[in-house]
């Protein structure tokens, strides 16, 4: 038994190391954390931390967020975004989120958002969450 457990974890630390090495092929920046993101932390975050603003599925003081990962920033039709938000090419991905997140000012210079995530596992945690809301 110990034989195949310890080949099942040789096989998923070559398929990591695959990954990261084809991330870093293609530019793609590596986060630590984003490799241990956890989707179950991440909701209690947005629970605790996001909700007072958003919802996965209604406008309030901030816009909508399900399906947010891959959609245009300043694409959720009927919320009122602030000109610079409107103006923005952004696309949201991890990077773009993270960025985000970490500081919305510095991203999107007169955007409306002023709350900050700051530690880099919890920024991971609330992203990996969003990715397992898909657009309805």
């Amino acid at each position: 038994m110990k034989s195949v457990l310890t080949h099942a974890m040789a096989i998923a630390g070559i398929l990591g190391l695959s990954w990261l090495l084809a991330g870093s092929a293609f530019g793609a920046s590596v986060d630590e954390a984003a490799l241990r993101s956890d989707p179950e932390r991440g909701e209690q975050l947005y629970e605790s931390r996001c909700s007072v603003c958003h919802s996965l599925d209604a406008n309030r003081i901030g816009p909508k967020h399900r399906g947010i990962h891959g959609r245009r920033a300043g694409g959720v039709e009927g919320f009122d975004y602030s000109a610079a938000l409107q103006a923005s090419d952004v696309i949201w991905s991890d990077e773009t989120l993270d960025r985000w997140l970490e500081n919305p000012q510095a991203f999107i210079p007169g955007q409306k958002m002023n709350i900050r995530v700051s530690k880099a596992k919890d920024r991971a945690d609330i992203i990996a969450y969003l990715k397992l809301q898909p657009g309805a």
